[in-house]
């Protein structure tokens, strides 16, 4: 018997970086924290870390889970349930 496949749709999400210096995403549920080094946010996809200097928000929808961020962006990361550790001492740091 074949195998069936189940096929999860977790809505929209695109992420667009421009030369470094702008972050466009879509999809957004909720920004868990930010500052100028560090933003941590939750989308449809998991959790992602976006670490860089002189981080700013320059646009955010609520309603339709838009976010642009401009600054030096040097890294982003997607944190799943393999990452579960370092994303609880991320956590743990920035509510310390």
């Amino acid at each position: 018997m074949d195998k069936v496949e189940e096929i999860v749709t977790y809505g929209s999400h695109e992420l667009k970086l421009i030369d470094r210096r702008e972050i466009a995403l879509t999809g957004i549920k909720k920004i868990t924290s930010f500052d100028s080094e560090e933003f941590l946010l939750e989308s449809n996809m998991g959790i992602i870390l976006i670490k860089g200097s002189n981080l700013e928000i320059m646009k955010l929808d609520t309603h339709d889970g838009n976010l642009k961020i401009k600054g030096k962006i040097n890294s982003f990361n997607y944190l799943d349930s393999n990452n579960k550790g370092k994303e609880e001492s991320i956590l743990s740091k920035l509510f310390k």
